[in-house]
């Protein structure tokens, strides 16, 4: 096992909400495709509904329904996921939505890994700037008083 974790690229997680619990299946294609090319290896997806009085439960993937396509993903764990993180999940969602939490492995990363490992180094902090506020500084860059350098 110690090998295997030796040879992994990074591991993320994102919590994706579906407000109202409409689920399109509209991204599903695109998942499985980065799946397919090795980009990254899901390993765990687990969907969560809050209920009107907060509380947090999973959902399985055969409630969802056969025409959603997620049967796909179908026994994705790793067992990383426990109650409290569906809980926290949870706490990021709106009453009456539904949330996707996945679990996966930056595949695309793993020889830069491997090879940063073997030369000692190791990861001590790492982040994700959200569209948003990238926009907004880029926004902010380009109506800066004092010529700000755009692109032509």
């Amino acid at each position: 096992m110690q090998q295997d974790i030796e040879d992994m690229g990074p591991v993320d997680y994102l919590v994706v909400e579906f407000p109202g619990s409409r689920m399109t299946g509209e991204g599903l294609p695109l998942l499985v495709d980065l799946v397919e090319r090795g980009v990254i290896r899901i390993l765990d997806l687990v969907f969560v509904r809050k209920g009107p009085d907060g509380s947090v439960g999973a959902v399985e993937l055969r409630e969802i329904g056969e025409e959603s396509g997620l049967r796909v993903f179908e026994g994705a764990s790793s067992g990383l996921l426990d109650q409290g993180d569906l809980d926290e999940a949870g706490a990021a969602l709106e009453p009456g939505s539904s949330a996707a939490v996945v679990v996966y492995e930056n595949v695309w990363a793993a020889p830069l890994a491997r090879a940063l490992r073997r030369g000692g180094a190791q990861l001590v902090a790492s982040g994700r700037i959200p569209v948003n506020a990238l926009l907004a500084s880029l926004d902010a860059v380009e109506t800066a008083p004092g010529g700000a350098v755009t692109a032509p």
